[in-house]
């Protein structure tokens, strides 16, 4: 399945910009994604977290992403 995927901060800088798609096979999970973002982009890793949205709502790992879904990547955000 094809998923498009928006990304914000430092995250849009690891992908090389704000707009990404990528491949992965079956129905897969948001676990899935991140665990493939981490191999393809080995900077993730060096983040404290990272979360993905689907449609607005944070996802937990185990939650498929289905076709159509607005996913985005959610750096770390820190302020005060």
């Amino acid at each position: 399945m094809e998923i498009k995927i928006l990304a914000f901060g430092i995250a849009k800088d690891i992908l090389g910009g704000a707009n990404l798609s990528v491949e992965l096979p079956g129905q897969p999970t948001v676990g899935q994604l991140k665990a493939h973002l981490c191999r393809s982009y080995p900077d993730f890793e060096k983040l404290a977290s990272f979360a993905i949205a689907l449609n607005t709502e944070y996802a937990e790992d185990e939650q498929a992403i289905l076709a159509g879904d607005e996913v985005v990547v959610i750096p770390p955000v820190s302020g005060g």
